[in-house]
């Protein structure tokens, strides 16, 4: 018989655990990890160095990360925010340091560092780590939970589930009356094989993107013209640094357009055109009124090696051989249609984007415990008391940047808390 069971060693899990044990030592606490090892995604986090949260200390622009969750976190982040979750970390021996970006990482750049704070601490207040242990049941019992494993059956006070994305315990969750939102992926890459990405990767610029209805086609391979594109209004709209890659385009403003576009682009089956302007300061018109000005000025100088722009060499090559202008075309020859084409290519870029890529392995999904059905004080279940969430298991996601931890923290101290306070 235990006092409180957590499913879930990972780091809501132990985060959990860990405020448990210290503002109830007297608790008996466990958790139950399926793997043969606890805390795996925070291993690999942020490149293995572990983003541990984010710089951002107002509880209402840190809300602004979160496509799902917005509204319920504003709460939860008055009680307990970034500046608390370091303030942990530091006072037990992990100095942490934010970066130009506004992530955190321990100034050891290795996410091993978390890993054994947050394993020494558990063990150091008694909590019972069982690996192995997939919970194949829980259901309410007269005096709180029973948890079965393959092999046993564990008796608990109280529940916590920090579970993830785990299909399994949605369904029971369902099966006792819980709506879940059908999960989509959140953080993803966008696939796209285009002569004007290929060869330039590594090339980093800013840009801005819009994702643009989806359109019936009468082939597969039908071009839409940029003009007709240019009369649609986008869905969905992103700006910030944007990465080639060997699959297609990545990087911050990627990454924030697949995590509020998730469901839509889960509809869209991850088939869609996209339209970047890699240069955001202009339009098309503006655009090309400064182009026409620099024929003007650099008449006799070729087009490609004049670089007009402030984008990457690399990528100005490939526009302008995408505008039909030869290596050899000087400013001097170019036809009014060329520069038109030459500006199009700069401000709006179309691309047809096929399918998606798990961004490294922090795979992130939207959906989840519907958030009407949490008490976002407690974190506890208005359906069951005495059964509380934390992580992902709720429909919470969050961009990257730290932002996805921190709601995995804030949730696991407060229902920690709660659960502490009850007892």
């Amino acid at each position: 018989m235990f006092d409180v069971i957590i499913v879930g060693g990972g780091a809501a899990g132990f985060y959990a655990a860990i405020h448990i044990a210290e503002k109830a030592p007297h608790l008996k606490i466990a958790i139950f990890e399926r793997g043969k090892s606890v805390l795996a995604k925070v291993k690999v986090s942020g490149g293995g160095r572990c983003n541990v949260t984010h710089g951002e200390f107002s509880p209402k622009e840190l809300t602004l990360n979160y496509p799902r969750g917005e509204k319920e976190l504003l709460g939860p982040f008055h009680k307990y925010a970034p500046i608390d979750v370091m303030a942990f970390f530091e006072e037990r021996g992990v100095s942490l340091k934010i970066e130009e970006d506004g992530r955190v990482f321990p100034v050891s750049d290795s996410s091993q560092t978390i890993i054994d704070c947050l394993m020494g601490e558990s063990s150091k207040l008694g909590v019972q780590v069982l690996k192995n242990s997939s919970v194949k049941a829980f259901q309410k019992v007269d005096e709180g939970w029973q948890v079965t494993t393959m092999n046993k059956h564990y008796y608990a006070k109280r529940l916590l589930l920090t579970t993830g994305s785990n299909p399994k315990i949605w369904e029971q969750l369902q099966a006792m009356g819980h709506q879940i939102v059908p999960p989509t992926p959140s953080l993803f890459t966008f696939n796209i094989n285009d002569e004007r990405l290929n060869g330039i990767q590594g090339v980093s610029t800013h840009a801005a993107l819009e994702v643009m209805p989806k359109r019936m086609f009468t082939s597969d391979r039908e071009e839409l013209g940029l003009k007709s594109l240019s009369k649609e209004e986008p869905v969905l709209l992103s700006e910030g640094p944007v990465l080639v890659t060997h699959w297609g385009l990545s990087g911050p403003a990627i990454l924030k357009l697949s995590a509020w576009g998730a469901n839509i682009l889960n509809d869209y089956h991850y088939s869609f055109r996209i339209r970047v302007n890699w240069t955001p300061e202009y339009t098309t018109e503006s655009m090309e009124a400064y182009l026409r000005e620099i024929k003007g000025v650099d008449a006799k100088k070729t087009v490609l090696r004049t670089h007009a722009v402030d984008i990457p060499k690399r990528l100005w090559a490939k526009l302008v051989q995408a505008a039909n202008i030869g290596q050899e075309d000087r400013w001097a020859d170019l036809t009014k249609e060329k520069l038109q084409k030459l500006s199009e290519q700069l401000t709006a870029s179309t691309f047809k984007v096929d399918g998606k890529s798990t961004f490294k392995e922090e795979f992130v999904t939207a959906g989840g415990v519907d958030l009407k059905e949490i008490n976002f004080k407690t974190f506890e279940s208005r359906i069951h008391p005495t059964l509380y969430f934390a992580g992902e298991i709720i429909n919470v996601d969050a961009i990257t940047g730290g932002f996805n931890f921190q709601n995995a923290w804030t949730g696991a101290y407060l229902a920690a808390q709660a659960i502490a306070s009850s007892e």
